[in-house]
């Protein structure tokens, strides 16, 4: 697989990520949400997060910071993986499952890096405006946007005879995520799953 067929996936990739948050960032509030096709468990719902994908985050003052900076590092270091994958004519999986990855990685930068300089807070019921003239953090400060909502069950109960759990109520599946970190899952899915395919072992 080439370095253009691998660009052109992770391009793409940003592409409708970051038209999704832009739209999501200008056109909703907080806690704001929609049925995607009238459907319960389809859900455009509007949250931020300031963690790593799927709303996860470090504590304490400097978590943010740290995250931000990790990410700044690591996302070469993927880049330059798929460079040598590509080089090397690694298997086809492996060159879509990093390219997958570094586009997810990427796209979440791009919301720390940038959102908070180009764009208003979206707390207190406002919706946020494009360039503003002064955004509402400083760069890798910027909170990530988060949309795709599936709550497939809502409100079910736990059966009572469960320890700890027992009568409580869930909803399944309760994670508010964005384009960027499906394709992070998906990558690291292809991995996991073909790894036999994509790591096959050396003849002895």
């Amino acid at each position: 697989m080439s370095l253009k067929k691998a660009g052109l996936i992770i391009f793409l990739i940003l592409l409708v990520d970051q038209c999704i948050k832009v739209y999501v960032k200008t056109h909703f509030h907080i806690g704001e949400s929609i049925k995607v096709f009238g459907l319960d468990w389809f859900q455009i719902y509007f949250v931020e997060n300031e963690g790593a994908a799927w709303g996860a985050q470090l504590p304490g003052e400097y978590g943010k910071i740290i995250l931000s900076l990790f990410r700044l590092i690591i996302a070469p270091l993927i880049g330059y993986w798929l460079y040598k994958s590509v080089k090397d004519n690694a298997p086809k999986l492996l060159i879509i499952s990093i390219s997958l990855i570094f586009a997810g990685a990427v796209g979440n930068i791009i919301d720390s890096l940038l959102y908070g300089v180009i764009f208003e807070s979206s707390d207190n019921g406002n919706i946020a405006s494009f360039l503003p003239g002064e955004g509402y953090a400083s760069p890798l400060y910027g909170k990530v946007v988060d949309m795709l909502y599936f709550p497939f069950i809502k409100n079910a109960t736990f059966p009572t005879w469960l320890p700890f759990i027992g009568g409580k109520t869930f909803t399944f599946f309760n994670a508010i995520f964005n384009i960027a970190d499906m394709a992070i899952s998906t990558g690291v899915g292809i991995l996991l799953v073909f790894n036999k395919r994509i790591f096959p072992k050396v003849a002895s």
